[in-house]
């Protein structure tokens, strides 16, 4: 199921334009939005996704895409990760296919954490980490501290029950 771009797409978009340059990993590629962004920022990309759709979709659209389970088939260090990650708390009552697109765990937070673990070993040592997630998700901000990264706030949109987060994150 491809994650088709919505209010988070968007705001992440607007900071890929400004800053994605060189070297860029965009983990979880969904419709290939983010990596479309990038490319014609000039950037040589590579698109991941756990989802072949999502891989297929973003082969089509004639982008480097494989598929990957987070860094589980990504080698390399890169400037620049993207990450539009799946970042709402569990519903029990969300079918399979959509949870896989929008749900980061019982809290929300925990697919972020696990990112923010496995990155480190994927950046160059001035490389930067640009990450969209939801005032729905929890502590972000403490889970990027206790990760062992500093961040800066880029952008955030208020929605009707959510506020959207933009960060640029890097090694502290």
């Amino acid at each position: 199921m491809i994650y088709e771009p919505r209010e988070d797409s968007y705001l992440l978009a607007q900071q890929v334009k400004k800053f994605a340059k060189g070297k860029v990993l965009d983990i979880g590629t969904g419709s290939g939005i983010q990596a479309e962004t990038a490319t014609k920022n000039g950037a040589d990309v590579l698109a991941v996704d756990i989802d072949k759709e999502c891989v297929n979709n973003a082969l089509k659209k004639g982008l480097n895409a494989k598929i990957s389970d987070l860094f589980s088939n990504v080698k390399g260090k890169f400037d620049f990760i993207i990450f539009n990650p799946p970042y709402l708390p569990e519903e029990e009552s969300e079918d399979f296919e959509s949870k896989r697109i929008t749900t980061g765990g019982k809290k929300g937070h925990e697919i972020i954490a696990k990112f923010l673990k496995q990155a480190k070993n994927h950046l160059k040592k001035s490389g930067k980490i640009l990450l969209v997630c939801s005032s729905l998700t929890g502590d972000v901000e403490k889970i990027i501290l206790e990760s062992d990264y500093c961040f800066k706030l880029l952008s955030e949109k208020k929605m009707f029950f959510e506020t959207l987060k933009v960060y640029l994150i890097k090694r502290a």
